[in-house]
């Protein structure tokens, strides 16, 4: 848990009592806090107050740009020669409710591009309605984050938000290396199968089921290739029309990857949080088995994509128009061509990657 969100958490669980004990220990604001008075009275009662909106703008830009922190709203600081702004007292901001919802309205439009992770939270709300109010701004994963007004970049200097100097803007922008996984297909082969064989489809108990199969498989894998490693590796596979009813997808040997449950004709993986691919270094994510009869009546389909954290996505897709497949399917079971000559047109013409 960052500091930031350890602040967050204290006042979520213990309300006014959190901010008292900062004001017993003359807590001085820091890197991950501040304490601000709300004006609250609105822009004709309807919005939050420019001075307001100000604020929360140069929080979320300056903690978002840095390593995040919380605004307290209903705190009176003082400045102190010696440890610098110092929470003095309480004022509570008037009508806490309707100033939340004001927070909430404006989080959008204050800075470029929107920090979509802030939260707030009311911290304790009296009799009348007044209150306290923390604000939680993560470090933003888009940084760098400029104001809408003013149109000012800023990040956390000790107890401040200020404005960020050009050569920290440059290395916000620059990006580091970036892993990059290539899809590979291997493991290809295509066999006929018949009904009685080891690998059964169907029991003879089934009204005329097929007496012939045409089996094609094939393993999926990514290739780490570049410089760094490569982490939370992913894989997904929908199969969203089969061809036929005797027709089958299997999804096999994936015991290295944790399997995330989905509907039928659907496989997710992902790696474990201590797999880590090196760079060039290659990770099987699973085998697939295709099983088609010679009874076709629609198109056959199969979607995926693997990727990994930090990466680009890699799509790729199986589709064969029915009236294809019924011809495929005919041709491989008359022995028409070798299987070696039917499983290069197979993926040469079927499987799309990009």
């Amino acid at each position: 848990m960052s500091r930031a969100e350890d602040i967050f958490q204290k006042l979520v669980y213990f309300g006014e009592d959190a901010i008292d004990e900062f004001l017993i220990n003359l807590q001085t604001e820091e890197l991950f806090l501040d304490f601000k008075q709300a004006v609250s009275a609105g822009n004709k009662g309807n919005s939050l107050h420019r001075d307001d909106r100000k604020n929360l703008a140069k929080g979320i830009s300056g903690f978002g740009n840095s390593e995040g922190g919380v605004i307290v709203w209903g705190v009176e600081c003082c400045r102190d020669a010696e440890i610098g702004d110092v929470a003095q007292a309480k004022v509570k901001v008037k009508n806490v409710h309707r100033f939340l919802s004001w927070l909430e309205n404006a989080i959008s439009g204050c800075t470029i591009p929107s920090h979509n992770k802030v939260r707030n939270h009311i911290i304790s709300c009296d009799a009348n309605g007044d209150g306290f109010v923390a604000t939680y701004i993560p470090k933003s994963d888009i940084a760098p984050l400029m104001t809408t007004t003013g149109n000012t970049i800023y990040i956390r200097s000790g107890s401040n938000n200020v404005p960020a100097p050009y050569s920290v803007i440059a290395g916000m922008f620059g990006r580091r290396p970036q892993p990059n996984l290539e899809l590979l297909i291997d493991d290809k082969k295509l066999e006929i199968l018949e009904n009685i064989d080891e690998d059964v489809l169907y029991p003879s108990s089934i009204d005329n089921p097929p007496e012939k199969y045409i089996k094609i498989s094939f393993s999926i894998r990514g290739e780490n290739d570049s410089s760094v490693i490569a982490r939370e590796m992913y894989l997904s596979c929908a199969v969203s029309s089969r061809g036929g009813e005797y027709n089958k997808v299997r999804f096999a040997n994936y015991n290295q990857m944790d399997s995330i449950p989905g509907i039928e004709g659907q496989l997710n993986l992902i790696s474990r949080p201590e797999l880590r691919l090196p760079p060039r270094g290659i990770i099987r994510f699973a085998n697939i088995e295709l099983i088609f009869s010679p009874y076709t009546d629609e198109d056959f389909r199969l979607d995926g994509v693997i990727g990994a954290e930090n990466t680009a996505p890699k799509d790729f897709r199986i589709f064969i128009p029915k009236n294809r497949l019924r011809s495929f399917t005919a041709k491989a079971l008359h022995e028409e061509e070798e299987t070696g000559t039917l499983e290069k047109e197979f993926f040469g013409d079927f499987f799309i990657s990009e």
